[in-house]
């Protein structure tokens, strides 16, 4: 806020006071789609719960639907009560939807801008919000230049003294490496870089965020962290659903633009990069272009790359239809559901470290994890009867839904004989911690009103992980068609020859 007074009695160090954000209008572009009722609106109201929301906070919706304030309100009360993370208590509620505003209009409605920008100088006459406004788009990304153009001729984009404007950009960040320059293009125009934030959710989880913890915090394991010791590393997020309602959104994008370009190159880039000097958005994003610059696809992408269309199956019991089946996908759709690709990182701390990454639909069962496999020992002294069960000492990373880490060695087994197995030690959030974790989008909005940058992407990594992936979409857009799959299993055979061609196999999570 312009002119506010710092606290005299906050000190910085002290972590028994939270982070709260400041007073400013958060404005939501598509209010009335799926990831808004069922993620954002929830989580700013758990955000608001917890007290880390001011007093002067505004909501301001903007959407086609012909409300009134009060009915936003209402739609929004609903979603909050059935989707929200925290109890619902009345008195939070009321001060919350005393700042909600709706804005009714279509996005090259110029009117409708002008109205939006009354809208936000009224909340800063009554609720003090003092001229700090963030833009979210939870919008298709071919409607992100629509808006920032207009939000650039209604001054929106235009800040005045110590105010300061946010946007807000979901994934994906373009289709390939061109759009995603043009997209660029746009927002740079009107924002600067410093202003853009570019939402990958997976970033905003606690237990990716562990990742720098349990390397950097820690001494155990940082030496290991290398080829000396590794084998291979997998990435893997699996879901246990089909496409469902995203059919208009799925077909023609796939699991590789939809989930390796950023979920998973991201993953990568934490797991590969070097220490920061700071815990700063520069620092970190320093490291992590770094690592996406020392990415380098093998030569032949026939054998290091694998896709897959889920077919009909079993799934939880019940009879599932095939990708080809679902509603609004086209009979003869060469969309893949799975995908999976060797990458290796051209460093001296991974160089001959073989990275693979899959995802997919419709998979055995949903789980987002990493995998350090180390190396076998290079001296067995024990007789290979002994040691048949043993396999290869594993770090897991588990990122969901089960949210902890597993290692994995060997231990004898009792009795008089030297048997050595495999046995686990784990750690789990819900166990270790009695507080629940937030959900990633309380996180992220969070960080966003702060102004707290380290968890969003830059620009640069978003075309750095275009040019990782242009390669393989275009091989894959002359390949034919993906093979198929059954519903439940774990992907295709080529999926599982990836790894074979190499002695090597997918964990089952």
């Amino acid at each position: 806020m312009p002119g506010a007074i710092p606290n005299p009695l906050r000190d910085e160090l002290d972590r028994r006071l939270p982070r709260i954000a400041g007073p400013s209008v958060l404005v939501l572009f598509g209010v009335t789609g799926d990831l808004a009722r069922k993620k954002l609106l929830p989580a700013i109201y758990d955000l608001a719960n917890r007290g880390l929301l001011p007093p002067g906070f505004g909501l301001v919706g903007f959407a086609r639907r012909d409300w009134a304030d009060q009915d936003f309100a209402a739609e929004a009360h609903d979603a909050v009560r059935e989707h929200a993370r925290t109890p619902f208590r009345e008195d939070v509620w009321r001060q919350l939807s005393e700042g909600m505003r709706f804005v009714s209009g279509e996005l090259h409605d110029d009117d409708a801008f002008d109205t939006l920008a009354e809208t936000v100088k009224e909340l800063d006459a009554h609720r003090g919000t003092g001229g700090n406004y963030a833009y979210y788009l939870s919008l298709p990304p071919k409607l992100f230049p629509t808006v920032v153009k207009q939000l650039k001729r209604s001054g929106l984009a235009e800040s005045d003294g110590d105010a300061w404007r946010r946007v807000i950009i979901e994934k994906p960040f373009g289709h390939d490496l061109e759009s995603a320059k043009e997209l660029n293009a746009v927002v740079d125009d009107v924002f600067p870089p410093q202003s853009v934030f570019r939402i990958d959710h997976y970033l905003g989880k606690e237990t990716v965020q562990n990742i720098m913890a349990l390397r950097f915090a820690n001494t155990l394991f940082e030496p290991l962290w290398n080829r000396s010791y590794v084998d291979h590393v997998q990435i893997t997020m699996a879901e246990d659903i089909g496409v469902g309602g995203r059919a208009g959104y799925y077909d023609g994008i796939g699991a590789a633009r939809d989930v390796i370009q950023n979920h998973l190159l991201q993953l990568l880039a934490l797991v590969a990069m070097e220490e920061p000097v700071t815990f700063s958005a520069d620092a970190m994003r320093a490291e992590k272009e770094k690592v996406l610059s020392a990415v380098e696809l093998p030569a032949d992408l026939s054998t290091a790359t694998a896709r897959g269309q889920y077919g009909a199956g079993w799934q939880g019991g019940a009879e599932v239809r095939g990708y080809l089946e679902e509603e609004g996908i086209p009979s003869d759709s060469i969309t893949e559901t799975y995908a999976a690709m060797k990458l290796e990182v051209n460093s001296r701390r991974w160089a001959g470290v073989p990275f693979y990454l899959r995802t997919g639909k419709r998979l055995g069962r949903r789980v987002t994890e990493v995998a350090l496999v180390f190396q076998r020992s290079p001296h067995q002294v024990f007789a290979s009867a002994d040691v048949e069960d043993l396999g290869q000492n594993s770090l897991v990373l588990r990122i969901q839904p089960d949210e902890g880490v597993t290692l994995r060695f060997g231990s004898k087994v009792p009795g008089a004989a030297m048997e050595v197995r495999d046995v686990t030690m784990d750690f789990a959030y819900g166990q270790s911690f009695t507080e629940a974790s937030p959900e990633a989008y309380e996180r992220l909005i969070l960080d966003v009103l702060i102004g707290d940058p380290p968890l969003f992407p830059r620009q640069e990594e978003v075309e750095l992980s275009w040019r990782i992936l242009d390669p393989v979409e275009e091989y894959w857009a002359k390949a034919g068609r993906p093979e198929q799959y059954g519903a439940g299993t774990w992907g295709p055979q080529s999926g599982h020859d990836l790894l074979a061609r190499d002695g090597r196999q997918w964990r089952r999570p």
